[in-house]
């Protein structure tokens, strides 16, 4: 059996489809530069301390990711004003933080964006029984704790306190937060205690049902949010903990601000919309104060929304994460970004390349077409065969290149019709008349015939 090997072919191949690899090569690696790295699969969330709602609420959302694969770490402060500094940090290692209304001022610079807000968190003010309380005034002659250093708390109660003409070195301020403080107004150890904290707060329902332990209802609720654009007046009922028990015994209004999602400039964007799915799973529901759908919102923000958050409230969650796990659509959305340029420069070459390549291959071919219409032209413009041996010899050497030529069987024909017309040519040649006015083949012997045998 006869085998052919078309290594021409092959090599116009390499020569007309190379160039189009490379360039397709150097496309990818452009559009790799602009294309986001993998989304790491750990990143750290603070949160403030171990008994807020913040770490209940951290540990959920920790719940939530690792069935995407990702690992969240909580990291425990004493509240908002550490989370601000500690993601404008580059060397703490924190990604994500809650991050309560009104602490925007504390931001050292303008990188932190807010992924969305998650519920109201109300300024609870809790008082030991005997404290009497008719003015705001009255509170520069008690014993307050106002939260710790760095939290979110103690800068809300400190800015309300202002407003009523009392500042921080008027104050006689505990030592005391979280259970110990709560504690100290059970007993009369101090007269009060501010928390910003949701209603589900360990800490916020342990005081709701404390004995001797009762909860401040705010006045001139208008004044405050009209100043503070922020905050947001909340009414909890009569009977909202405990209709059993009656607790509140009485309506009590709360000022609220709202707990914020925030990252720093370099949060990875396909992580933004794993932590809004999980924000929506955990905060969706609604609560004593939110109806049900209302958070995560991109309304009450501490810092600017983020730009892949905006997206996700104008448009949902993409399609390739609604339909796949989390790292198969991230893998997709960045191959995508890179193959997207890769087509646009593709199909236009598919669409070039095969002219080219037929026309490389058939330029072989139709070279020799010229010479042969030269020569032509002058075997008809000869009267008598005066130059017939130099024709003759012209077309031998055309015949002879000819079928050195070599071009993949695809486009065999044209090789073929030309070698045809080779011979249609010396045909005519052989019939050129002579001097003595006879044609060549007249003249010339006749050739022995093979022996069909």
């Amino acid at each position: 059996m006869l085998k052919f090997r078309d290594e021409e072919g092959h090599t116009e191949l390499l020569w007309i489809y190379g160039p189009a690899i490379l360039l397709g090569c150097v496309a990818l690696f452009i559009t790799y530069q602009f294309v986001d790295p993998a989304p790491p699969k750990r990143i750290t969330i603070a949160t403030g301390g171990p008994n807020g709602a913040y770490y209940a609420f951290a540990k959920r959302y920790r719940d939530i990711l690792a069935r995407d694969g990702v690992t969240l770490e909580i990291r425990e402060t004493n509240g908002s004003l550490e989370n601000i500094a500690l993601l404008e940090s580059p060397d703490t290692g924190v990604d994500v933080a809650f991050v309560q209304g009104g602490t925007a001022g504390h931001a050292g610079g303008d990188t932190l964006t807010s992924l969305a807000s998650l519920y109201y968190e109300p300024l609870w003010v809790f008082m030991h029984a005997a404290t009497r309380l008719t003015s705001p005034s009255d509170v520069a002659g008690k014993l307050v704790s106002i939260g710790p250093q760095g939290s979110g708390t103690r800068a809300l109660a400190l800015e309300l306190l202002q407003d009523s003409g009392i500042y921080e070195n008027g104050l006689s301020i505990a030592d005391l937060n979280g259970k110990a403080a709560a504690t100290a107004v059970r007993n009369g150890s101090i007269d009060m205690m501010t928390l910003v904290a949701s209603p589900e707060s360990e800490l916020v329902q342990d005081l709701l049902r404390a004995d001797g332990v009762k909860l401040l209802t705010f006045a001139r609720m208008d004044a405050y949010t009209r100043r503070h654009r922020y905050l947001s007046k909340l009414t909890l009922p009569e009977g909202a903990i405990d209709l059993a028990e009656n607790l509140p015994p009485d309506d009590v209004a709360l000022l609220a601000p709202t707990a914020n999602l925030v990252v720093d400039e370099d949060f990875h964007p396909a992580l933004v919309d794993l932590l809004l799915l999980a924000a929506e799973e955990v905060h969706g529901g609604g609560g004593l104060f939110e109806q049900p759908g209302a958070f995560p919102s991109p309304r009450f923000l501490v810092f600017p929304l983020n730009d892949e958050a905006r997206r996700y409230f104008n448009s949902g969650p993409p399609f390739l994460r609604r339909t796949l796990p989390f790292w198969a659509a991230t893998l997709i959305d960045r191959l995508a970004l890179m193959i997207l340029p890769l087509i646009a420069i593709i199909i236009p070459l598919t669409r070039v390349m095969p002219p080219i390549y037929k026309w490389r291959v058939r330029r072989r071919v139709y070279k020799w077409y010229k010479a042969l219409r030269k020569l032509e032209y002058k075997i008809q413009e000869s009267v008598h065969d005066d130059h017939v041996q130099e024709y003759d010899l012209a077309l031998e050497r055309i015949d002879t290149e000819v079928k050195k030529v070599k071009i993949p069987w695809a486009y065999a024909e044209e090789l073929y019709q030309l070698r045809l017309h080779i011979r249609y040519v010396r045909e005519n040649l052989d019939n050129r008349p002579s001097s003595s006015g006879e044609t060549r083949r007249k003249s010339e012997s006749p050739r022995p015939q093979e022996d069909p045998s």
